[in-house]
């Protein structure tokens, strides 16, 4: 199968999904840094801090509740009408949802209606973020060199991860506000900067043409009359894969907003300096991703993916001790080893590897079902692991226990895949498919 006819369009593809990924996940990371520094604060009762930091990360994770049930609908209208309209719909989502969180009232004004308020928004952006990163995912995978699709992939996570370092970079300034006034008006600015950067992402990708792979089934009629039928008639066993390795993306919110809240709250160490390391690690994550898939690309997703997760369930217990130490030089450079370098390798990986499990007829299906029930374990870390949190100087290592243990599942789902990195595109999910049995009524097409 021939990729595309214009040696430009894989870089186009690949940088439309940077930047789009970048704007969605600047919005989904804001809320996550909120949720852990100010939230608590101002959306729920002062009355009990503890409870009020568990609401704040349980509204974090009620995302993660919507993202399935989002999977489902976008990714049946990306693989039945094209992967272009699903990521159209959920950048405008996405900045219409965040936009709407920095109008929101807090519970000193408005009461109990405040949180349910935020709870609502914080909903519609899990139905967006379902279908960002496996539309993007499948469009530049569907638009890349056969020798180079983990390396064009990865640039969706390499803007996922550009989204992050935005978003911590604009609350570093104001960490330098007086409370009063952080509480009062500064926490919004985040919040309405996302208005600006959806409308350039917009424009990028209205310009990117459909992928050959989808316009080839278009034209073949092959185009499944209901792919989350003919999915799970046929790929049940890769979804359930996919669940499973995505709890690695347990490591990146436990990263990223628990420890957060944990060095900050608990420890009492600067705020500014845990964002910096949070910036830090995500920049060195910039190249780290690409120069992973790169190596995908030479020797298979699997490997690299495994020692990802295994490093990341061996990273995480020094990188705690050192933050309940207060170890400012440890927790720099633990940090940055753990989840700009290693967390890199599985982060990096896992749209090629997982999107390679599927045909085009059901991959952003495929994928958008399985990752978004995978990572709403992820996206609830945080309120799990508030509940595990022990008192005293040990209080910790249930969190650690429960990160390792769910990077362990991850590697150990990701071992049993097939290796597709000399797959080519039009043979990807075939045998999944001849062993489930093509001829039934789930692969009639239109």
């Amino acid at each position: 199968m021939t990729i595309s006819t214009d040696h430009k369009t894989p870089r186009r593809a690949a940088f439309a999904s940077w930047l789009g990924s970048a704007v969605e996940y600047y919005d989904f990371f804001v809320y996550g840094t909120a949720a852990a520094l100010i939230f608590p604060k101002i959306f729920f009762s002062a009355e009990d801090p503890q409870t009020a930091a568990i609401a704040s990360f349980a509204t974090f994770g009620v995302a993660y509740i919507m993202r399935p049930l989002g999977a489902v609908i976008l990714g049946h209208i990306g693989d039945k009408f094209g992967r272009k309209k699903v990521l159209t719909f959920t950048l405008l989502l996405m900045g219409f949802s965040t936009f709407i969180i920095g109008c929101l009232p807090t519970y000193g004004q408005a009461g109990i209606l405040a949180p349910i308020l935020l709870v609502f928004a914080r909903l519609l952006q899990g139905i967006s973020a379902a279908g960002e990163q496996a539309g993007a995912s499948s469009m530049t995978l569907e638009h890349a060199p056969e020798n180079r699709r983990a390396f064009f992939t990865s640039f969706t996570l390499s803007g996922t991860q550009a989204g992050l370092i935005l978003a911590t970079l604009v609350f570093i300034p104001l960490g330098t506000l007086d409370e009063a006034a952080l509480l009062s008006w500064g926490w919004r600015i985040p919040f309405f900067l996302s208005f600006a950067v959806v409308i350039v992402g917009f424009w990028v990708r209205r310009t990117l043409a459909e992928t050959p792979a989808f316009i080839e089934e278009t034209k073949k009629g092959d185009v499944v009359r209901l792919p989350l039928v003919s999915l799970f008639a046929n790929y049940w066993a890769d979804v359930l894969r996919i669940i499973f390795a995505a709890l690695i993306s347990v490591v990146s919110t436990i990263f990223s907003v628990f420890t957060l809240s944990y060095a900050v709250n608990t420890m009492h160490i600067d705020r500014s300096t845990m964002l910096t390391v949070l910036v830090l690690a995500n920049i060195v994550a910039l190249g780290a991703i690409p120069a992973w898939a790169i190596l995908a690309d030479r020797i298979g997703r699997k490997p690299v993916f495994i020692f990802g997760a295994i490093g990341c369930a061996l990273l995480i217990w020094p990188y705690i001790w050192a933050i309940s130490q207060n170890n400012l030089a440890l927790i720099f450079i633990l940090g940055i080893l753990l989840s700009g370098v290693v967390y890199s390798a599985s982060n990096g990986i896992w749209p090629a590897l997982y999107a390679e499990m599927f045909d085009t007829r059901v991959r952003l299906s495929g994928m958008a079902v399985g990752t978004q029930i995978g990572f709403a374990l992820g996206g609830f870390a945080p309120t799990i692991s508030a509940a595990l949190m022990g008192s005293g100087p040990m209080g910790w290592v249930p969190v650690a226990l429960f990160t390792s243990i769910t990077a362990l599942i991850a590697a150990i789902s990701a071992a049993t895949a097939t290796e597709t990195y000399k797959t080519p595109i039009d043979q990807l999910g075939k045998d999944a498919r001849r062993f489930a049995g093509s001829m039934n009524h789930a692969d009639r097409t239109v």
